[in-house]
């Protein structure tokens, strides 16, 4: 192919991701043509809001790619189902950045030292119930918009705190003002997080290449188990399930996973290692659902 057309969210993160992974395909293409085009998503017209349902951020792209109006979409892998569209392959995940969370406050404050009562904004039900599931004294409220939105909110005093992704943070240049990382103990991060994700059209040989020279062996190892164990546990990007596996070895993988509810009175914790990631993710999930997910997930 002498070029392609990549399609992306019209956000700020998604446009500095989006040419993340173009550079690298410049880099491994250097004669390729590349254009990008901006595409509205689901998620982006409902502004952030505390809803589920499948692909929000990823089905208008997805339906680009099947229709012939892009040849490859650039995706936060945390937000893509872990069921593509018909046709539609994973082409390619990127070397993972950073998968952690990171709290961002109005003041020097850690999670542990917030005052009782303290507002923290989040519109994702892991974090939520991560968050009550520690201090169940805080108030999590929704705050809606994209990062650069949402910490203008905070700025504002809509919020006292906020919980991102660290990743985000780094790529848009806005670290300034994140507390401590949070550790994992307290909040596991989404499967999938801190990768960027490719995908292309399943027959189209030349794109499937093109994507190969760019995919990273063990990020695609590591967040395979991670969406395994969401796959496994029919659950979808919105739900409060969260993972994180890295390679001990080249061949071992270790895991994480939780699943809980919605305001964090219940939290199934769970722990294992492979070398297998879909088998590790299925095996992990089948213990939560022997330690009750699907109750769990049932006041989710």
């Amino acid at each position: 192919m002498r070029g392609v057309t990549v399609g992306t969210r019209r956000s700020r993160l998604a446009l500095v991701q989006t040419r993340l992974v173009c550079a690298a395909l410049q880099s491994a293409w250097p004669d390729l043509d590349v254009k990008v085009v901006e595409i509205t998503t689901e998620g982006d017209r409902l502004a952030g809001a505390l809803v589920g349902g499948r692909g929000l951020f990823t089905s208008a792209l997805e339906e680009a790619i099947v229709e012939g109006r892009i040849d490859l979409a650039v995706h936060s892998l945390k937000d893509l189902p872990t069921v593509s569209w018909p046709g539609v392959a994973l082409g390619a995940i990127l070397g993972r950045a950073t998968a952690r969370d990171v709290l961002m406050t109005r003041g020097a404050f850690s999670l542990d030292t917030l005052p009782q009562g303290a507002s923290v904004g989040t519109s994702s039900r892991r974090r939520r119930a991560q968050l009550l599931a520690y201090r169940p004294d805080l108030s999590v409220q929704p705050v809606r918009g994209n990062v650069n939105t949402r910490v203008d909110k905070m700025h504002a005093g809509e919020v006292d705190a906020l919980v991102l992704a660290q990743a985000g943070l780094k790529r848009l240049n806005i670290e300034h003002g994140a507390g401590a990382i949070l550790p994992l103990k307290v909040m596991l991060p989404a499967p999938g997080q801190g990768a960027l994700a490719v995908q292309c059209r399943a027959d189209c040989d030349e794109a499937v290449t093109l994507l190969g020279a760019v995919d990273c062996p063990n990020a695609r190892t590591t967040t395979t188990a991670e969406r395994a164990f969401l796959s496994a546990l029919g659950g979808g990007c919105a739900a409060p399930i969260a993972a994180y596996a890295r390679l001990a070895n080249q061949e071992l993988i270790t895991m994480q996973g939780m699943v809980a509810s919605t305001e964090g009175e219940r939290v199934i914790r769970v722990m294992g290692e492979g070398r297998e990631p879909r088998s590790l993710g299925a095996r992990l999930a089948e213990e939560a659902l022997r330690r009750g997910a699907v109750e769990v997930l049932g006041v989710a």
